[in-house]
């Protein structure tokens, strides 16, 4: 977006109240599989079950609430939250938020006093928040769902009360029920190919075609190049012959001339072609002495033959 900081910009927009609260349901029943908490980047090999709900929390200090949820098996998510602390790339460093860390688990609780709270604010990455104030920004940051909850047995009770369930309807938030399921079983292979769903469908309608309309090339196509031209099969199998023989008479001669009469040959041939070679550059030297001799005699004049002396 161009020239983002201006005050005019429409950075929100309205979401009805009934998709907000059915938002933060969704998000809540996400935090529950494991597979989608694992997707979004937490390390919960070690956690004993999902949804993970505890006794109690209220821990007097720091140290206290992080050997308990190490013991819970969030030790290794905070590890990865400590280790991901970095500095913000771009300006926004320059803005009061230099570094960015990654988010780790969620303690949703439902304290009265502000103990937890203070507990829980020192450890990198770990976020409280009130079960009667849950916020989709905390249970589903960056709009990616599956975020690690951690719920206290307090918490954990107080949700029917909040969002109701399919049998009667939410006390704290006024005529909201939790959206029902549209399928009751969600392998929707399975049910299309049932006996059931099969029996009441019509069968798969077919085009049948009269002739064949579409022409075929003769250079590719064997049987339409033998329909045109029976001799077609008589000379391709001719030129496969001859090919075959010619690869046959060619090994031969190779054969023969590796052998060890032609082998002989070849030697006297080399014979002959290096004595040829030997007395063409006698002839040629003997030449050149010559016009040496006769130039050092001063008789020799180039162009001068033997021709025009006689003429």
């Amino acid at each position: 977006m161009f020239a983002p900081l201006r005050i005019w910009r429409k950075w929100h927009r309205r979401v009805n109240i009934t998709q907000r609260r059915h938002a933060v349901a969704a998000a809540l029943a996400a935090s529950a599989v494991t597979p989608l908490v694992m997707a979004r980047g937490h390390h919960v090999d070690n956690v004993p079950e999902f949804p993970l709900v505890v006794n109690n929390l209220n821990q007097a200090n720091t140290k206290s609430l992080l050997a308990t949820l190490t013991s819970l098996g969030a030790g290794d998510d905070l590890s990865k939250v400590r280790a991901s602390r970095s500095i913000r790339s771009g300006h926004g460093r320059w803005r009061n938020s230099k570094y960015v860390m990654r988010k780790g688990p969620l303690i949703v609780h439902d304290e009265d006093s502000d103990t937890l709270k203070r507990s829980a604010r020192n450890l990198p990455g770990v976020d409280t928040c009130n079960v009667h104030r849950l916020n989709i920004l905390q249970l589903a940051p960056g709009g990616h769902l599956g975020r690690f909850v951690i719920f206290t047995e307090g918490a954990f009770r107080q949700l029917n009360r909040v969002f109701g369930t399919n049998r009667y309807a939410a006390d704290e938030k006024n005529g909201y029920h939790l959206n029902r399921s549209v399928m009751t079983c969600a392998d929707l292979a399975r049910i299309i190919n049932s006996d059931q769903v099969q029996s009441k469908l019509r069968e798969v309608r077919g085009n049948v075609r009269v002739h064949d309309k579409t022409r075929k090339n003769p250079l590719t196509n064997a049987a339409i190049r033998n329909r045109l031209n029976p001799f077609a099969a008589t000379q391709r199998k001719n030129a496969a012959a001859a090919e075959q023989k010619r690869h046959a008479a060619r090994a031969a001669a190779v054969k023969a001339k590796r052998s060890k009469a032609g082998r002989a040959s070849k030697k006297t041939r080399t014979e002959t072609y290096n004595a040829l070679q030997a007395g063409l550059t006698a002839s040629f030297r003997h030449a050149e002495e010559v016009i040496e001799a006769e130039d050092r005699q001063g008789n020799y004049v180039p162009g001068d033959t033997t021709e025009e002396e006689d003429e």
